[in-house]
């Protein structure tokens, strides 16, 4: 690489005393273009949200023969093919594997610890440019349905963003699943079951199946929360029909970016760049809700960049070169 690495540790407020108890002392991976050290210029900043089951780390995991996303985001730079930023890949990682990155009382204030903590924390340390037109938020799956939570709300923080397949169209992406998770869950509770599930993980491996009902505990956590609830939650079927719970459903729809992001378009419309794509063959049927934000965005006078690529939902990290070749040079400089 061209630029480096370098990995920092942010204690969030936000965080303190989440409802899973997890760690509110968080790592951050930061990446510094060519240039930074020794220097004096101020960058613009691209904030990254990784997906459902992963964290700050899973970014540079290896993937035989192919660069990691700071990689890519690195090559990008050093080739004179986009201006250089600050790459900034944050933590969201939770004891149901995410957060959704919206503030949930099952699962604590993870809107608030990237709009808020984090942006703070990295325009304290690092010569940003910290502005609104200067920043963008970019991710893929549950960090894209990230970057359209933070387009309705944020729009004062991130002036840019990306959704790579993210969540969207509810009744295509989760409901399909309920009648699998309601199956696995049948006979014990959400907390006795992830206490199951997490003991098949230490002493082998997880169920097939385990991964399906994961998400869907994870996201009733996100979209229904109920405190006096096992794990703080409430379920949008009932056990032992799988029936839908339409107040809970109703819950989770107001949620989805199909249904949001039409309430939300004066925020939508103090963005500088929106960017979302999806794969044809994506196996959670994204595609469908990606088209309809978009429909809804064009319906309010925006012009979002959107593209549909033959591929699916994994291994779609080549992705990012694409909306961060549009995004870069969008960004305000210093």
């Amino acid at each position: 690489m061209r630029g480096r690495l370098e990995w920092l540790e942010i204690d969030s407020e936000a965080l303190a005393g989440n409802p899973l108890g997890d760690p509110s002392r968080r790592p951050i991976l930061l990446y510094l273009p060519p240039g930074y050290d020794g220097g004096r210029e101020r960058y613009p900043t691209v904030y990254f949200l990784h997906g459902f089951t992963g964290g700050v780390r899973s970014w540079v995991n290896r993937t035989a023969f192919q660069p990691s996303v700071p990689e890519r985001l690195d090559a990008l730079v050093a080739s004179g093919a986009a201006p250089p930023a600050v790459g900034v890949f944050v933590d969201g990682f939770t004891a149901l594997g995410g957060s959704q990155w919206i503030d949930s009382d099952a699962i604590g204030l993870y809107r608030r610890y990237l709009a808020h903590d984090v942006v703070a924390f990295v325009d304290a340390r690092l010569r940003t440019v910290p502005a609104p037109g200067a920043r963008a938020v970019v991710g893929k799956s549950s960090g894209g349905y990230g970057a359209l939570v933070m387009g309705a709300h944020h729009p004062d923080v991130f002036g840019h963003h990306a959704s790579h397949a993210g969540d969207a169209a509810f009744e295509y992406c989760y409901q399909p699943d309920f009648p699998r998770a309601a199956a696995a869950l049948e006979g014990s509770d959400p907390a006795a079951w992830l206490e199951a599930m997490l003991r098949r993980a230490r002493e082998t491996r997880p169920a097939p199946s385990d991964h399906l009902t994961l998400n869907v505990l994870a996201m009733s956590a996100a979209y229904s929360p109920r405190p006096d609830a096992p794990l703080g939650l409430e379920l949008p079927f009932e056990p032992g029909t799988a029936r839908l719970r339409e107040e809970v459903w109703a819950r989770w729809l107001r949620c989805d970016p199909v249904r949001f992001v039409p309430r939300a378009l004066d925020s939508f419309r103090r963005l500088r760049s929106t960017w979302i794509d999806c794969g044809t063959r994506d196996e959670y049927s994204l595609r469908w809700g990606a088209r309809m934000v978009v429909e809804a965005l064009r319906a309010g006078g925006l012009e979002p960049v959107h593209e549909e690529f033959e591929d699916g939902h994994g291994g779609i990290d080549y992705r990012y070169a694409r909306s961060l070749s549009y995004l870069l040079p969008r960004l305000d400089r210093g």
